[in-house]
C-alpha cells in the first residue's frame, strides 16, 4: 500500500491513412509551410479606431478594461497604480488617445514600445512632461492588462475553447489562479495552487508530496487531467510529471468533461498550467527561504531582451531545494532542482514563437504512514528511512507558434516532447522478533520510464456573416506515450526495534513481479464554432478520436492491442447582459479508453460520461471582480469494477452519478485588498455495478467544502505602509472512508496565514528587498483522512520564511 494508484454547423471531414510517422511528419511540416507563405503586413494597433466605454474607476481596473477593449498589452506596476483613479474614456478614438485620456490627472503617462505594447511611465519625475516621456515605473511584477489579468482577477483564458475568449463567454465553469495569488500564498505544489478553487478535492490520501494528485467534481484527474501550456502531461503507473509552481505564470481549473477539445480525459475536468513566458521588460528576482522540516530553498527569475530591437526575448527560472518531509516513515526528503529556460522570437508583427524547456530532478518519500481500517486498535505503518525514496528526473522541450495570415486566419501549433525516469524504493516490517529485539522487512522496487510527444495544430478564422460574428477553430492533434518499467519485491536487512536502525545494507530486488511495455497513440480531429449573435454566444464543439493502445507483458511474453474510436461533443449557450451578468447552459460528453481484458479475454469499451451544467457569471462594470455560480450533473457509464465471480479480473458495469452546486468569488477590492472565496456541494454515488455499493457514496468526497482567502497591503501614506497580511480558511466536510460507507471521516478546518513587508519603507537603501512568512495549517490541526479503506495523516503545521530581492 506504499505505492500510489489512481482512482477512480460547418464541418470538414477527411480520411486519414498511413502510420504514426506520417501523421507526425505532416504535423511537423505545417509551421515550415506557413513560413513560406506571404505575410500580410499588420496595421499598427495604436492607429486603429477603437470604441471605448470605460467609466472612471480604480486605475488598475481601468487599465484592464483598456487592454481588453484595445488589444494593447499595457506594462505597469499594479501596486503603484493602486489608490489612483482613472478618467473616463468614452467614444471612438485611437488607442493612444484612449490611454492618454485614461491617465489624465493621475500624474502618470505612457509610451508605446510596439504596435500593440505600451508602458506606463511616471511623468511627474521628468524634467519635461508629455505623453511618451518620463521615468518608467519600477516594475516589480509585470502586469499585462491585454491578457485580462490584474491582481487576483483574470477575465480571459484559452483553456475552455483553445481561443482567446473572455471567461464570461465560456459555457463552462472555470477558475484562474493568477501569479500574484500564487506568490501571496507561497504555493509549493500544484496541489497548493488549486486548494482554494471550487470542486477540487486535495489531500484525499492525506499529505503526499510525491504526486500532484487530486480530483475534480469527485473524479480523479491525476493521469489524464493535468495539462501544461494546453498540452496533456501524461502519467503512467508510478511516473507522473511533477510541476514546480515557481516556474508557472497561472493555473486554470476547467470543470466538467473536456473530451470535445482535448480527447481522452477525466469527466471531472482538467487543470492547465501556463509556464512563465518572456516579457519585453528587463527584470529579475532572487529569493532564499527557510522553514519547517529543515526547509532550505533558493529561487531566481530573470528575463528581458536578447535583441536590442525586442525581437528576441528570454526568461530563465530556477529552483534548488533541500528539505525534509513530514509524515514519513523515519526521515524523508522533499528535494527539488529545476531550471526552466524560455525564448520568444518575434520575426515580424504576424509571427510569434516561444520555445519552452525544463530540466528537473526531485526526491520525495516513496511510502507514507497509513493503516488499513479495522475499526479497533489501528496503528500507522512503520519502517526505516534507509530504503524509502521516490527519485525522479524529468525534462521537456517544445514550442508555441502563432502566425496571423491576415485579419481572418490565424494558425497555431503547440508541440512538446517530454521524458521522465522514476525510481521508487520502499520497505515495511513483515515480522517482529521481540526476543531478539529485531524485525524483518520486505522491500518494493519500481522503475518506470515514460516518453511523451504531443502536438496540437489549430487554424482559426474570425469573420462576420451579417450580424453574426464567427470564430471557427479547426484542429488536428496527436499524442504518443510510451511506458517501459517493472516491479520487484524482496527482503531487506533487519532493523533494531529499539532504535529503528537498520542492521545491514539494502539492495534493489530484481523485477520479479512485473515487466511491462505500454504504448498509446491518439489522433484527434476537432471543429469548434463560437458565434456571437447580438448578446447571445453559441459554442458548438465536436471531435473524433482514434486511440490505439498496446500492452506487452515481458515476463509472460504476451501482448494485447486495443483500438478505440469515439466522437464527443459540447453545446453551450450564453446570454450576456449589458450589466455584466451572463447566464449559460451547456451539455458535454467525455470518454476514456481502458486497458486489460475480462475473464473471457474480451477487451473493454471506453468509459463514457456526460454532463449537463447551468450557471451564471457576473463581471460587474466598474468593479474589479468576477463571480460565478453553477449546478451540474455528471453521469459516468461502463466503469471498471471487480468481477464478483473472479476477483482477479474486472467487469465493465460500473455507473456513477455526481450532482453538485458551486460558488466562486474573486475580486481586487482596491486600497490593497484582494479576496477569493469558494463553496462546493457534491453528491456523488454509485448507480450501477456491485450491488453492495449501489446507492452508496464514493469514498473520500465530502458533500460540503468551503474556502476563503484574503490579502491586504497597507497603502502608502499610512503608518504601516509596506506591511501585508493574508489569511485563509479551508473547510473540508465529513465524508465516507470506504466503498461500503461504514467509515466516516470527520470534518476538518484548516487555517493558513501570511505576513510580508516591503523593506523599501525602511529606507531607500533597501529598495527591491522584501520579506514574507507563510503558514499552512497554522493551528496544527491533527486530522486523518480515510479513503478506499485506508487511512492517512494530513499535513501538519508548516512554516516557510523568505527574503527576496527584485530589480
Amino acid at each position: 500500500m506504499g505505492m500510489f494508484s489512481g482512482r477512480d454547423g460547418h464541418t470538414a471531414r477527411r480520411r486519414f491513412t498511413g502510420g504514426v510517422a506520417l501523421r507526425v511528419l505532416a504535423a511537423a511540416l505545417v509551421p515550415a509551410a506557413a513560413g513560406l507563405l506571404p505575410v500580410a503586413p499588420a496595421a499598427a494597433q495604436s492607429a486603429q479606431q477603437v470604441a471605448f466605454n470605460i467609466p472612471a474607476q480604480d486605475l488598475n481596473g481601468a487599465v484592464l478594461a483598456f487592454g481588453q477593449a484595445s488589444g494593447v498589452s499595457v506594462f505597469s506596476d499594479a501596486s503603484k497604480l493602486r489608490g489612483r483613479r482613472s478618467s473616463p474614456v468614452v467614444g471612438t478614438m485611437t488607442a493612444q488617445e484612449g490611454l492618454g485620456r485614461l491617465l489624465a490627472g493621475t500624474g502618470l503617462s505612457y509610451r508605446f514600445t510596439g504596435a500593440n505594447r505600451a508602458t506606463i511611465v511616471d511623468s511627474s519625475s521628468a524634467a519635461t512632461g508629455g505623453a511618451g516621456q518620463g521615468e518608467t515605473l519600477d516594475t516589480v511584477d509585470v502586469e499585462t492588462a491585454g491578457n485580462g489579468t490584474v491582481g487576483y482577477v483574470a477575465t480571459r483564458s484559452t483553456a475552455s475553447t483553445k481561443t482567446d475568449t473572455p471567461l464570461i463567454q465560456t459555457p463552462q465553469s472555470i477558475s484562474v489562479v493568477t501569479r500574484e495569488e500564487l506568490t501571496d500564498r507561497a504555493v509549493q505544489s500544484l496541489i497548493d495552487a488549486v486548494a482554494y478553487t471550487p470542486g477540487v478535492r486535495t489531500g484525499q490520501s492525506g499529505y503526499d508530496p510525491r504526486y500532484d494528485a487530486f480530483s475534480i467534481r469527485g473524479f480523479d484527474v491525476t493521469y489524464t487531467g493535468i495539462y501544461r501550456d494546453g498540452l496533456r502531461l501524461p502519467g503512467a503507473n508510478m511516473s507522473v510529471f511533477k510541476i514546480e509552481p515557481y516556474n508557472v505564470d497561472s493555473v486554470t481549473v476547467l470543470r466538467g468533461p473536456t473530451s470535445a477539445l482535448y480527447g481522452l480525459g477525466s469527466p471531472g475536468g482538467l487543470v492547465d498550467v501556463t509556464s512563465k513566458r518572456p516579457v519585453d521588460k528587463e527584470f529579475g528576482e532572487i529569493e532564499g527561504s527557510v522553514g519547517s522540516w529543515n526547509w532550505l530553498q533558493g529561487r531566481f527569475d530573470v528575463g528581458g531582451r536578447l535583441a536590442s530591437d525586442g525581437s528576441v526575448l528570454y526568461r530563465l527560472t530556477g529552483v534548488a531545494r533541500d528539505s525534509g518531509s513530514p509524515n514519513t516513515l523515519g526521515e524523508g526528503d522533499n528535494d527539488m532542482y529545476s531550471i526552466a529556460p524560455a525564448v520568444t522570437w518575434l520575426p515580424n508583427d504576424s509571427t510569434r514563437i516561444t520555445f519552452l524547456g525544463e530540466l528537473q530532478k526531485s526526491k520525495t518519500p516513496a511510502s507514507l504512514p497509513y493503516y488499513a481500517w479495522t475499526g479497533e486498535g489501528d496503528t500507522f505503518s512503520n519502517g526505516s528511512s534507509d530504503y524509502n525514496a521516490t527519485d525522479q528526473e524529468q525534462g521537456r522541450i517544445g514550442y508555441a507558434l502563432e502566425h496571423d495570415f491576415n485579419d481572418v486566419f490565424t494558425f497555431r501549433q503547440n508541440l512538446r516532447y517530454g521524458a521522465a525516469s522514476t525510481y521508487v524504493r520502499y520497505n515495511g516490517i513483515s515480522e517482529e522478533d521481540p526476543n531478539a529485539g529485531t524485525a524483518s522487512r520486505y522491500t518494493g522496487f519500481v522503475h518506470d520510464n515514460i516518453n511523451s510527444f504531443v502536438v496540437d495544430n489549430q487554424l482559426q478564422a474570425k469573420f462576420n456573416t451579417g450580424a453574426i460574428e464567427h470564430k471557427v477553430l479547426v484542429g488536428l492533434d496527436y499524442s504518443y506515450l510510451a511506458l517501459n518499467g517493472g516491479i520487484g519485491y524482496g527482503t531487506a536487512s533487519d532493523i533494531d526495534l529499539a532504535s529503528g536502525a537498520p542492521l545491514g545494507p539494502v539492495y534493489d530486488p530484481p523485477m520479479n513481479a512485473s515487466r511491462y511495455r505500454q504504448k498509446t497513440n491518439q489522433t484527434g480531429i476537432y471543429v469548434q464554432e463560437q458565434a456571437n449573435i447580438d448578446r447571445w454566444i453559441v459554442t458548438l464543439t465536436g471531435r473524433q478520436d482514434f486511440v490505439t493502445q498496446r500492452d506487452n507483458d515481458l515476463l509472460s511474453d504476451t501482448s494485447e492491442k486495443t483500438d478505440d474510436t469515439a466522437f464527443t461533443y459540447r453545446a453551450g449557450l450564453t446570454y450576456q447582459f449589458d450589466n455584466g451578468i451572463a447566464p449559460y447552459v451547456s451539455y458535454s460528453t467525455n470518454f476514456a479508453p481502458n486497458t486489460g481484458v475480462d475473464a473471457n479475454n474480451n477487451s473493454f469499451d471506453p468509459t463514457t460520461s456526460r454532463q449537463i451544467e447551468g450557471g451564471v457569471k457576473f463581471a460587474p462594470q466598474g468593479f474589479d471582480g468576477f463571480f460565478t455560480a453553477s449546478v451540474f450533473q455528471i453521469d459516468q457509464e461502463d466503469g471498471l469494477v471487480t468481477d464478483e465471480n473472479n476477483p482477479f479480473y474486472q467487469v465493465q458495469t460500473g455507473k456513477v452519478r455526481g450532482r453538485g452546486f458551486e460558488l466562486e468569488a474573486v475580486a481586487n477590492l482596491g486600497a490593497g485588498l484582494k479576496v477569493r472565496g469558494a463553496y462546493s456541494y457534491l453528491d456523488i454515488e454509485n448507480t450501477g455495478g456491485d450491488p453492495e455499493t449501489v446507492g452508496l457514496k464514493l469514498s473520500g468526497n465530502p458533500e460540503h467544502s468551503f474556502s476563503a482567502w484574503a490579502d491586504y497591503e497597507f497603502q502608502p501614506g499610512t503608518a504601516l505602509a509596506g506591511l501585508g497580511i493574508g489569511a485563509g480558511v479551508r473547510y473540508i466536510g465529513s465524508s465516507f472512508g470506504n466503498s461500503l460507507n461504514t467509515i466516516e471521516n470527520s470534518a476538518a478546518t484548516l487555517v493558513d496565514a501570511k505576513i510580508s513587508y516591503e523593506l523599501e519603507h525602511l529606507g531607500t537603501r533597501f529598495k527591491g528587498w522584501s520579506m514574507q512568512l507563510n503558514a499552512t495549517n497554522l493551528l496544527d490541526d491533527d486530522y486523518i483522512t480515510c479513503d478506499a479503506g485506508y487511512c492517512y495523516k494530513g499535513q501538519p503545521r508548516t512554516l516557510v520564511a523568505g527574503l527576496k530581492y527584485r530589480w
